[in-house]
């Protein structure tokens, strides 16, 4: 299918409106026309049987009243009628009528206002498409601008606030105070760079292998991450295309930077190197399952997920709830957490709010 094109057309209909001449071109045009189809009809004049006074000044209408439109095909098929009738239809030089010149004569009218008002409906049909493609078009931009600036106030709504909850920390004494604080700060902050990758609408559904390699990063850094902790983003075979679309981008995004921080703060804690695998695949009934590897000290052997009071565990199970996907988190050999969540169509765009958290 043919994409629109300025004006709001496809190439073949821009090409058309594109052939229309305006202002006196039209005229000008119109006259050419007209003293082309005389000549060419005068100089075959012994060349054709007895019988086609209007031949050549046919298509001489029809071209006129597509390119110059209404009036100058009009004025172009009323000389063309009068001039064959005076010099190619017996008698000749004169405008008297008999039944073969009457038949001719009015079998040219019924033909060319049957062309002239064809072509006139088509062409005020395609100006009509162009005119509400052109404003379908500003209507889309209008609410891409629009979607933009939401996305970007509220991101900048939540920089402001997480800067307040910075300032604000300082005169906080308590270590244990500061270091929930903290976790707010970053909390906030990785919302605010979830809500600047949707500043785009067509970005509403987002790889879900660049929304990774974009955030984690700035999660490891956020959480204290030293030099040494290296990471990879990988997708399986097949996988690569997943996307996420507006309603599970932030859901997502929390739950892995709640496993990343974990890995950052309790997998690797007291050592200065460790290696996290952020593995994206399908299982084989069509969910998406993404993984979370370390290689760090692992989990304790009595760790439930289900009865942890971590805040961050418990955020993480809410919002997989919120999925309508399981999280798990196994720890033989470092800790393997697992998220398995549907995937979302295009035109899901519910939001429901998680459920399932408590205070600690």
């Amino acid at each position: 299918m043919e994409q629109g094109h300025e004006g709001g057309l496809t190439p073949r209909e821009s090409r058309l409106v594109a052939m229309e001449i305006d202002g006196l071109g039209r005229w000008v045009f119109a006259a050419t026309a007209f003293l082309i189809a005389f000549s060419v009809r005068y100089a075959l004049n012994l060349d054709l049987p007895i019988g086609f006074p209007y031949i050549t000044f046919l298509p001489a209408v029809i071209i006129t009243t597509f390119v110059a439109g209404l009036s100058p095909g009009i004025v172009t098929a009323v000389a063309g009628g009068l001039t064959a009738w005076y010099f190619f239809m017996a008698p000749y030089g004169s405008f008297a009528l008999n039944g073969n010149s009457a038949l001719a004569l009015g079998f040219y009218i019924f033909i060319v206002v049957i062309d002239i008002a064809i072509i006139h409906i088509m062409s005020r049909a395609l100006h009509r498409l162009a005119e509400e493609r052109r404003r379908s078009a500003e209507l889309a931009r209008s609410r891409e601008f629009m979607f933009s600036e939401l996305q970007h106030r509220v991101s900048n709504n939540l920089q402001v606030v997480a800067s307040m909850m910075q300032m604000q920390k300082r005169q906080i004494n308590d270590q244990d105070a500061m270091k929930i604080v903290d976790e707010a700060i970053r909390r906030l902050q990785l919302v605010s760079k979830i809500q600047r990758a949707l500043h785009n609408p067509h970005g509403q559904r987002i790889p879900l292998q660049d929304f990774l390699n974009g955030m984690v990063p700035d999660v490891i850094e956020a959480a204290g991450g030293p030099p040494g902790i290296a990471y990879d983003v990988r997708a399986d075979r097949g996988a690569d295309d997943i996307v996420l679309n507006s309603t599970q981008s932030v859901p997502v995004g929390l739950i892995a930077a709640e496993l990343i921080a974990n890995c950052v703060e309790h997998g690797f804690e007291g050592r200065d190197r460790g290696h996290i695998e952020i593995r994206i695949g399908r299982t084989d009934n069509a969910l998406i399952a993404l993984d979370i590897i370390d290689d760090g000290h692992g989990l304790d052997d009595d760790f439930d997920l289900a009865k942890s009071r971590s805040l961050g565990m418990q955020i993480a199970r809410a919002f997989a709830m919120q999925l309508g996907g399981v999280l798990t988190l196994d720890g033989d050999g470092g800790t393997h957490a697992r998220l398995v969540f549907p995937e979302a169509q295009a035109e899901e765009d519910v939001w429901s709010e998680p459920q399932g958290i408590s205070s600690a």
